[in-house]
């Protein structure tokens, strides 16, 4: 099991160092965050000035050598446009985007795995092509499109709900609505075909032929291994609570992580950009640590790699 645990953290270690590296090329070669902080019109002395005190005109190996100098010492740099530490904030943000994504990923729980065990029991039914079509649906359909419908329908049409803004409780309806959907549709599709193999094993026809009751065989047997390869998904999920947020943040002016990272990017302020990513990486990386921990638990077979290709199917 140790061996399985420290293979899955160099491997979480190795995407860390990637993810930032990929990040650190693609930002220093997209624009110049001199021209976008202070202006085109400013002089170019000026201009001059900030990459020098950026560290902006020294040799990309050298800047990239300093930023994970500066990382392995716990410094995440600086803002460029308020001087204020990247990583203070990011994590001023976190809150804010919690009180979305926490909600929103237990929404999204309830209504993935409810329909897609519903639709396994009720297959090739009126209700099962239902649910399906409407997870087709919400699969496919772009968040920031979903968004501005729910924004159409129900405040500008009804006027029930308010259509952005942080202020009251009911500014977190829509926004949790959005992001929830999605990702309750993916979700009732794996928990449906992960169901609907379940329920064609022999074990299951066993305990039916024993004369269990029905709804026993479902939640005792049916159930708990339906849930392993649906663990993937969730486990992606987690991961994303912070990524997912960023369309949706944007359409409903939600002050989190999400909005920041999208004003830090069209501003080229690096060390923000930087952090965020660090922080989204590495959320991601561990939920997907978390995951392959609980398959090794679940089924030792994981662990000593006879089952690493079905795992995840």
């Amino acid at each position: 099991m140790m061996r399985f645990l420290v293979i899955r953290f160099l491997r979480g270690l190795l995407t860390l160092f990637l993810v930032l590296s990929f990040a650190f090329l693609i930002l220093r070669s997209t624009g110049d965050p001199a021209m976008l902080i202070m202006s085109a019109e400013a002089p170019p002395e000026a201009l001059e000035a900030f990459r020098k005190g950026w560290g902006l005109d020294a040799p990309l190996w050298q800047q990239y050598l300093g930023y994970f100098k500066n990382l392995a010492q716990g410094n995440f740099g600086y803002s460029m446009r308020d001087k204020s530490p990247a990583m203070d904030l990011v994590l001023e943000r976190i809150p804010a985007t919690l009180s979305l994504a926490l909600p929103a990923f237990a929404l999204k729980l309830m209504m993935g795995i409810s329909a897609g065990v519903y639709a396994a029991l009720h297959r090739n039914t009126w209700i099962d092509r239902f649910l399906i079509s409407l997870s087709i649906a919400g699969y496919t359909m772009p968040s920031f499109v979903l968004g501005l419908v729910l924004v159409l329908v129900f405040a500008v049409g009804l006027g029930w709900l308010p259509s952005g803004g942080d202020a009251t409780w009911q500014h977190a309806i829509l926004p949790v609505i959005t992001l929830s959907l999605g990702g309750a549709a993916v979700l009732a599709r794996f928990t449906r075909s992960a169901m609907l193999e379940v329920m064609g094993q022999s074990y299951i026809r066993t305990a039916s032929a024993k004369g269990l009751v029905w709804r026993r065989v479902v939640l005792h047997h049916a159930m708990p291994n339906a849930a392993i390869p649906t663990l993937t998904v969730i486990g992606f999920m987690v991961g994303s609570l912070i990524a997912g947020a960023v369309v949706v943040e944007s359409v409903f002016s939600w002050p989190g992580v999400g909005r920041l990272m999208v004003t830090s990017v069209a501003n080229r302020d690096l060390a923000v950009v930087q952090s965020l990513l660090l922080l989204v990486a590495t959320t991601m990386v561990s939920a997907n640590l978390m995951v392959d921990i609980l398959y090794g638990w679940i089924d030792p077979r994981v662990r000593s790699g006879q089952a690493g290709q079905g795992k995840k199917a």
